[in-house]
């Protein structure tokens, strides 16, 4: 694994499940899986990495809380494809496919415990000033 990434840490009920899911949904690759009883698992898709977490005291998923505190962007070859992948698997889509106006192509998504995800790709170079965005340097 590159050594210059966030590597964001996501909270599951059920790890082997959410392994199972998030291949058949979205595409990713499991890499390894640790623990007893799973406690956990690293997973990639293109050169997006993330680790899988059980829940454990203190901590709990998205949809055991009610809401989401973040969400995650992968950049995708194939945003369409993506898509519709995710979409005929029955994922929930919370934004659909688009082009924004700073330029990506992309949609949003919530798995199976409540994370909100982008899948997107560079549709057109917008400099920020353009969609009204202050740079600051």
């Amino acid at each position: 694994m590159p050594m210059d990434v966030v590597l964001p840490h996501l909270v599951y009920e059920d790890v082997p499940k959410a392994v199972d899911w998030l291949t058949k949904v979205f595409g990713f690759t499991e890499h390894y899986r640790y623990g007893e009883p799973a406690d956990g698992a690293q997973m990639y898709l293109g050169e997006a990495w993330i680790m899988l977490k059980r829940v454990r005291a203190g901590c709990a998923s998205p949809a055991k809380i009610g809401c989401f505190t973040q969400s995650l962007t992968v950049f995708v070859e194939d945003v369409d494809a993506h898509f519709d992948r995710a979409k005929s698997a029955g994922a929930k889509i919370v934004e659909e496919l688009q082009e924004t106006v700073y330029g990506e192509r992309q949609y949003g998504v919530e798995d199976l415990e409540g994370h909100r995800w982008l899948f997107s790709r560079h549709a057109r170079d917008v400099s920020p000033g353009e969609w009204g965005a202050t740079i600051r340097r």
